[in-house]
């Protein structure tokens, strides 16, 4: 086997250090090809501007932060960074983090310093590792939700990445002997690729738990305390267009275990991936092909045995989806305020509401898998003050939208280096072309989940999507349709190379066949994959060709 030159460029690192150091002394304003490699791995990402050459590189930083829970004061500390090192905005992810953009090389050690004051670190939510571990919001501090925090926080801790070469270098900690140092979990030349944890309770799909890599849904004895997992694996969006090797995946159901097999069964599904995946080509190296590979079968039976367990057969309870947005009541009492966040995108008056709120009635935060804001624990005799807040910042609360509301894409250009066309900025003329095009068929009651990528990596989830547009040429993109609202359902293709002009037209033949053939109370997605890819692809080849 030739191993992809990535994975000597690892295993050679010195546990992720290489030439860093050196490298951030230096004046040059960008790290080198391999110090772009290395330092995903500490959490950031080199970007260059693809319309303004003239600008230097910047650097995104990314959070790892376990179930996007923060403290009011952690909250403020990233705010605060994005406007002295950032470009003034945050961005929320679809992994429950936050991004920091536009900071430059030089900025980048007071930056991580400035995080690591506040009990945040960004080490280990980029590169093969096991990045930042999701979990189902709670807004409502539900207890069965509550007990989730303790299994989230646990898994993070266990699979963050032991090498200390992120203190050393960006927060000037004790240097170690790096011939010392085991990576107990990833071995000398880490993962295969980025591998994914969420946790959930059972029949609550608020984290899109069939997209990721190891899912974990908890039940609950007949006392309301947490007595095990549903254990889901193999799920991944990434695909490459006209490779027929590569596609989306949802993951498959094992089994159940109590939780006492939590750690094990853990160790033995990343042990698998480390052992099992593909390193000659990174395309072809998520978990997700190990099973396609291998088998589902196969892969079961070697994780029980590594585990030195056996799955149990349960009934699995149906997936939803329960609304986080709005004013929601808390069980001690307190108000949660869910905010409907456009693309994770926190800026202007927005980004002001936000910073004057917090500061002044200090609600806890927790970001959600949808890209929005959740504050958690306001007195409801506060909630006129909050409101006024918001307002007189220019940004009133309003119901949110609810075609808008579950939306999403990704950042795509100018930043994204893999990005074929637009996602983010062009998100609100997508939606208005959604809304017009349901008015038209007379459909203004109904909306549906869409998602859109500038690539076909699938970023904000387009795959599980009931429509979504996925990137395809730097004019294009593929119209996918059929994805469940809960979830639990891969989206296909209708149509490729669907430009912008054309989407409205696209939307016209898809919604006249909803409208003509659905059933009243049937979700776009769910008439979508009853009908199939044959009956609504669109007839758009005449114009086309004229």
């Amino acid at each position: 086997m030739t191993p992809n030159p990535v994975e000597a460029l690892k295993a050679a690192s010195n546990h992720l250090r290489g030439n860093l150091a050196e490298e951030l002394a230096s004046p040059d304003p960008s790290f080198s090809k391999d110090g772009q490699l290395l330092v995903k791995f500490h959490g950031f990402y080199q970007q260059k501007d693809r319309f303004d050459k003239e600008k230097p590189p910047t650097l995104m930083l990314r959070g790892r932060i376990p179930g996007g829970r923060l403290s009011a004061a952690q909250y403020l500390a990233w705010d605060g960074l994005a406007d002295t090192y950032g470009d003034g905005t945050l961005r929320l992810t679809s992994r429950q983090s936050i991004e920091l953009h536009g900071v430059l090389k030089g900025d980048l050690k007071a930056t991580l310093q400035g995080l690591h004051a506040a009990l945040q670190t960004t080490k280990g939510a980029c590169g093969d590792v096991v990045r930042t571990v999701t979990q189902a919001p709670n807004p409502w501090l539900r207890p069965d939700l509550a007990q989730l925090d303790a299994v989230v926080d646990r898994l993070a801790a266990h699979f963050q990445a032991t090498s200390n070469a992120y203190a050393e270098i960006w927060l000037d900690g004790e240097r170690v002997d790096p011939e010392k140092e085991q990576e107990r979990h990833f071995g000398p030349a880490y993962l295969p690729r980025k591998f994914k944890f969420s946790v959930t309770v059972a029949g609550e799909n608020l984290v899109d738990l069939y997209t990721n890599d190891v899912a974990l849904a908890a039940t609950f004895d007949d006392r309301g305390t947490l007595d095990g997992f549903f254990v889901f694996a193999g799920g991944g969006m990434g695909m490459t267009h006209g490779d027929e090797s590569t596609f989306p995946r949802l993951a498959d159901l094992l089994g159940w275990i109590p939780p006492a097999a939590l750690l094990p069964v853990a160790e033995a599904i990343v042990g698998v991936h480390r052992d099992e995946g593909n390193r000659e080509s990174r395309k072809h190296a998520r978990l997700k092909y190990v099973i396609a590979r291998k088998g589902l079968p196969w892969f079961k039976a070697e994780v029980e045995g590594r585990a030195r367990i056996t799955f149990a057969d349960r009934e699995l309870p149906p997936c939803h989806t329960t609304p986080v947005l709005g004013w929601l009541q808390r069980t001690d009492g307190t108000l949660a305020l869910g905010l409907s966040i456009r693309s994770g995108r926190i800026g202007g008056r927005l980004k002001a509401a936000l910073r004057d709120v917090v500061a002044n009635f200090h609600p806890a935060v927790q970001l959600s898998p949808d890209q929005d804001l959740i504050l958690l624990g306001l007195k409801p005799e506060d909630r006129g003050a909050v409101e006024a807040l918001f307002l007189v910042h220019g940004h009133p609360l309003e119901t949110a939208d609810p075609l808008a509301a579950r939306a999403m894409a990704c950042v795509a250009l100018p930043l994204c280096g893999l990005a074929l066309i637009d996602a983010e900025r062009v998100l609100p003329d997508r939606l208005a072309d959604i809304r017009t095009a349901l008015s038209r068929q007379g459909l203004e009651g109904r909306s549906l989940l869409f998602r859109m990528t500038g690539c076909a990596n699938g970023c904000a989830r387009p795959y599980t999507a009931e429509l979504a547009l996925v990137g395809q040429t730097g004019k294009s993109y593929v119209l996918f349709v059929g994805g469940d609202p809960e979830g639990t359902r891969l989206a296909f293709p209708v149509a490729h190379k669907v430009t912008v002009e054309e989407f409205p037209r696209a939307l016209d033949h898809l919604f006249a066949a909803w409208s003509a053939e659905g059933r009243s109370d049937e979700a776009f997605g769910d008439f979508a994959a009853r009908v199939g890819a044959g009956r609504l692809q669109p007839p758009l080849e005449p114009e086309r060709k004229g």
